[in-house]
């Protein structure tokens, strides 16, 4: 961590060693759930910080009793407190469709989820400035589906109204503060039954959720439709793909999955939790270009190994998801920087070489991940949950064991490595990844697995900083130029740099080199940019970028002088190269223009479900009126931009200097001032 080979997730940043280096917590009474491998059972911790709160990601289940609702928020309350994220399925919840024993209907899912929100909203995340993380879900058979597609959307312009009624719109101003659900992701989860009937415009029956029996008649394709249209203008709801997400689980002999962590990489049971850790992609590239797979492999093994003695050290808010932790031993390597080490080859991200590189990676990084684990096995023996699939809040489980499901999906991944695009100039990593995928099976096989999952690709939103990245995650820089809010207050901004050493892998001179940087420094594009000078006449100033170069850098958005961006089949297939390699899934957002219609974001969706995704999450470029991160400085930062100047409305300036001038005209007066 030191070097900035990786960092482990926020929440050990912000729990562990403070009891034990600096006695942070001795006094404070009992701290969460640990599993206590001596008595074998999860008991409170003597004291808060003592096991801390290690892992950024949780799942949890509610049941439809007021006692379990109410539970779950106090639960939710507690990991916000110490810096974690969770997510919760609430199609168990009544719909507002059906009755109550004693008379009367339920509130249906929408009136807790704004219980929720507020719990959220005034518990931040590691109880300072930075914002709570939740997620909920829906599945697609719940009858009050149409209610929940709509929610965020409906908030969503009461935030307009009262932003065009003067009220603050900025990121953390009263417009959004006032309105709900803006503390939490919501998804749809959908099965390929679903998404089937929507592609052919079949009907869709929603379901009751207390005896299954057939609600409401629905058109699957205008059900869809109406997730794209709550996507265009706001973001939200996202798509979980649950028959997909249920072909690559590891214990389908315990139970189904139901719902994911906040940013949808954690896809695992329900009252099950996962530390996180990411490793740099940039610092495993020598100083003659290769990347350099022994060190990335040292890597993982490490990495892997410390997440796993974490396990059982770290507590847990329910005494369930620290019994599960314990039996499951689920783990969430992935990795930051693969959109600068793909531009530093001199590709660009939508190519097949930054397609390539991906996919052999994320391959030999799960791969050797699983041979590690296997190792583990050997040495401690596998997961609890692998030869007996019972577990803490699972009545029933669905078969004896869980043997045969993680030996199969460690065959898909292996599967897999022959489906990396070919590339003469990577191609060892994918050769590389073969074989560790030989030897993590083969150990497997004699031995288990220590962990029932060992890969995710996590926004690293944080950590990324940490690291110095350019990029986080899976993601290709949203711009060369950016300003990021700070939930704290404040402006960043950063400039990308890996351009440089991509110039001189593509062989431009210093002096040309320099040329492009300042260009970049003072337009905020790499683009030749359009001016108008003071008598109104039209020039060009050359970026001396190449044109056939300009693929290379293009990023998420646009930028606010430049015309190109990626398309957003460039996102999905990057997505597609590496979701057969991980065990979870891709924390990641489809970027599409401003001028996306909602048909094209439908589109993406289906897309995404064809190429075998297990969750997409989509954002308009603009659809919000405030964003973290601007591909410009804006008034919400504290000043305002040139150009917004100088297009500002003559007669508006005109109008406002009579007025500056009355005022200074009266305040003489009363000063008797001449």
């Amino acid at each position: 961590c030191v070097n900035q080979h990786g960092a482990f997730n926020s929440p050990v940043w912000f729990n562990v060693g403070l009891y034990h280096q600096y006695g942070i917590g001795r006094e404070a009474g009992l701290g969460n759930y640990f599993y206590n491998r001596e008595s074998g059972r999860a008991e409170r911790a003597p004291s808060q910080y003592e096991y801390p709160q290690g892992s950024a990601c949780f799942i949890q289940s509610v049941d439809d009793t007021m006692e379990d609702i109410m539970r779950l928020a106090m639960s939710e309350a507690m990991l916000f407190k110490y810096g974690s994220g969770t997510g919760t399925d609430l199609s168990s919840l009544r719909s507002t469709r059906e009755k109550l024993s004693g008379g009367g209907k339920p509130s249906g899912p929408l009136s807790f989820l704004k219980v929720y929100d507020q719990v959220a909203n005034v518990v931040k995340s590691g109880g300072k400035t930075r914002r709570a993380a939740k997620m909920n879900t829906l599945k697609d058979w719940h009858p009050d589906i149409e209610e929940f597609i709509d929610a965020k959307q409906n908030e969503e312009k009461k935030a307009w109204a009262l932003i065009e009624q003067g009220y603050d719109g900025s990121y953390n101003g009263d417009a959004y503060g006032s309105v709900m659900y803006q503390n939490e992701n919501l998804s749809v989860r959908v099965s390929d039954e679903f998404m089937n009937a929507a592609v052919e415009g079949n009907e869709w029956w929603t379901k009751r959720v207390r005896d299954g029996s057939p609600c409401e008649r629905k058109d699957a394709r205008a059900l869809l439709r109406k997730i794209a249209e709550g996507t265009h203008v706001c973001g939200d709801p996202g798509m979980q793909f649950d028959s997909t997400i249920h072909h690559w689980h590891t214990c389908k002999g315990t139970a189904r999955q139901n719902s994911t962590n906040p940013c949808s990489e954690y896809l695992f049971l329900d009252n099950t939790a996962c530390n996180l850790a990411s490793l740099n992609l940039m610092k495993f590239k020598g100083a003659d270009g290769t990347f350099e797979v022994e060190r990335f492999k040292s890597a993982c093994r490490i990495f892997i190994t410390a997440q796993e003695i974490l396990v059982d050290n770290a507590s847990y808010p329910l005494k369930e998801i620290a019994e599960n932790s314990h039996i499951f031993r689920t783990l969430g390597l992935g990795y930051a920087n693969l959109g600068s080490l793909i531009m530093s080859y001199g590709y660009g991200y939508d190519s097949p070489e930054g397609r390539a590189i991906c996919g052999a990676i994320t391959s030999l990084m799960t791969g050797e991940a699983y041979e590690q684990s296997a190792r583990m096995a050997k040495a401690m023996g596998p997961f609890p949950g692998y030869r007996d699939a019972r577990c803490s809040g699972v009545e029933k489980p669905l078969a004896k064991d869980n043997v045969a499901p993680m030996q199969e999906v460690v065959q898909f991944h292996r599967a897999a490595v022959t489906e990396i695009e070919a590339n003469e100039e990577f191609g060892y990593l994918k050769e590389e990844a073969a074989k560790v995928w030989e030897s993590a099976a083969t150990l497997g096989e004699r031995y288990g697995y220590r962990n029932a999952q060992v890969t995710v690709l996590a926004p690293t939103g944080t950590i990324s900083f940490l690291m110095d990245c350019d990029t986080t995650g899976i993601e290709p820089d949203i711009a060369l130029v950016k300003y990021k809010l700070l939930a704290g207050g404040g402006m960043l901004k950063i400039v990308n740099q890996t351009v440089r050493p991509a110039l001189e892998k593509l062989r431009y001179n210093s002096e040309e080199i320099e040329r492009i940087i300042a260009h970049i420094d003072e337009h905020d594009t790499i683009e030749d940019v359009t001016v108008t000078s003071p008598t109104g006449e039209a020039g060009t100033i050359r970026s001396g970028l190449k044109p056939e170069h300009l693929s290379i850098f293009d990023c998420a958005f646009k930028a606010f002088k430049g015309e190109r961006s990626l398309g957003y089949m460039g996102h999905l297939r990057m997505m597609a190269a590496a979701q057969p390699f991980l065990s979870g899934a891709i924390s990641k957002t489809v970027n599409m223009p401003e001028t996306a219609t909602v048909d094209e974001i439908m589109n993406t969706y289906v897309e995404g479900w064809r190429l075998g995704l297990k969750a997409i999450a989509i954002y308009r470029d603009g659809s919000k009126r405030s964003a973290p991160l601007n591909t410009r400085k804006t008034r919400d930062m504290g000043g305002i931009d040139a150009e917004t100047s100088e297009t500002m409305d003559r007669t508006t300036l005109e109008r406002r200097i009579l007025e500056l001038d009355d005022e200074i005209a009266t305040l003489r007066r009363r000063l008797d001032e001449p």
